[in-house]
């Protein structure tokens, strides 16, 4: 079926939809992953975005129920260049146009992902709108313009949990609509560091190497005040990944700033950079962000280089951090921006970068264990 991608520039690019018709909208974004394509879609750090895959075969392999990151696909449409709609891989239990099918998102093909992401590159990441029933490329620039901007668009409130749950044994099990937060708090394991995770748009993954690194973990709305936490009397405060731009989510900054000092805490992504303005830095929309699972890191303590995954469009300001008792513990080797930081004098920590993902594959996975050694030292 024939569809139209159209760029609020102006630049539009013809294509086909291998879902069915529909129109999508969103921040045209692009990803260098070779694989990975099911997690990519169901991270809700990509809500409000439409991902473009620059390896061209996308399908191969299906999707499986195992490989979810959340409850649903975030991104508003995947686009590639190349569908393979008939998947060879011992896991999966459907094809890729199937499941986008059930989740009524568009899947574009037979797009030139390579000139796309080559003017991304250039011009930014910027809105786009996607369409198999209106063709007309003035009216799609048209539609693209009027979509909301990334930047100063709160996406947290439309991917955080609104029901507490605690993360058991991989699978979430939540607490009964209205039960009290404290209540249920009363920690099930006690030979195990309790935590308290913030969901900003938490990956699936994170809560299992919080798990598997000998934490018993409460996830929480974004919403929930500082005094509830403290209240809880958790070990740690894990701060997780999410979606947009981090300056709107000031609820979130607020409790930040008013849990400094209170527990060790661990912060990934949009955690650190909601951490960064809570000790009164400043963030930036970078030009077409990091995504992909190639990215390198320098571990600045160790001079070793890391190979990351990343997924953010927003970094933190290094110059603003500078008078702020923190140090400096990774940096971006593409482009130098703030890839982590530790507090010179509270019991804090944060990467930019996903750990979790594992494109190293164990590049990173230290940060975990190290968390849970900060907890250990900080309740002896």
């Amino acid at each position: 079926m024939k569809a139209l991608l159209a760029l609020e520039d102006g630049r539009t690019f013809p294509c086909r939809c291998f879902t069915g018709s529909g129109e999508a909208w969103g921040e045209v974004v692009f990803n260098t992953s070779m694989t990975g394509y099911q997690e990519i879609l169901t991270d809700p750090s990509y809500r409000g975005q439409m991902v473009t895959m620059t390896y061209p075969l996308i399908g191969s392999y299906g999707v499986n129920p195992e490989d979810v990151e959340s409850d649903c696909v975030q991104a508003s449409a995947i686009i590639i260049r190349e569908y393979q709609d008939f998947p060879s891989n011992f896991r999966s239990t459907e094809s890729l146009a199937d499941y986008l099918k059930k989740n009524n998102i568009l899947g574009i093909d037979e797009l030139d992902t390579r000139a796309l992401t080559r003017h991304l590159r250039k011009a930014g990441a910027m809105r786009g709108y996607i369409s198999t029933e209106d063709l007309d490329p003035a009216s799609l620039v048209d539609k693209a313009q009027k979509t909301p901007e990334m930047a100063g668009r709160d996406l947290v409130k439309s991917v955080t949990t609104h029901t507490p749950y605690f993360w058991v044994d991989g699978m979430p099990e939540f607490m009964e609509q209205g039960a009290n937060l404290l209540d249920s708090a009363a920690w099930k394991q006690k030979e195990k560091h309790s935590v308290v995770a913030f969901d900003f748009g938490v990956k699936y993954n994170i809560l299992r190497c919080l798990e598997n690194s000998g934490c018993e973990v409460i996830v929480v709305p974004a919403g929930t005040p500082a005094d509830t936490i403290k209240a809880m009397k958790p070990d740690g405060i894990f701060l997780s990944n999410g979606p947009g731009d981090p300056e709107p989510v000031t609820y979130a900054v607020e409790t930040i700033r008013a849990l400094i000092g209170f527990r060790p805490m661990f912060g990934i992504c949009l955690g650190n950079q909601l951490l960064g303005l809570a000790l009164g830095g400043k963030t930036f929309k970078l030009k077409f962000g990091h995504r992909g699972g190639n990215q390198p890191v320098k571990n600045l303590a160790t001079g070793k280089v890391e190979i990351t995954s990343q997924n953010h469009g927003f970094a933190v300001d290094t110059g603003s951090m500078e008078g702020k008792e923190i140090e400096v513990t990774y940096i971006n080797l593409n482009d130098n921006t703030f890839e982590g930081f530790k507090h010179l004098k509270h019991p804090i920590f944060a990467v930019q970068y996903h750990p979790e993902a594992s494109p190293g594959p164990h590049d990173a996975g230290y940060l975990f264990n190290e968390f849970s050694e900060l907890m250990k030292q900080y309740n002896q």
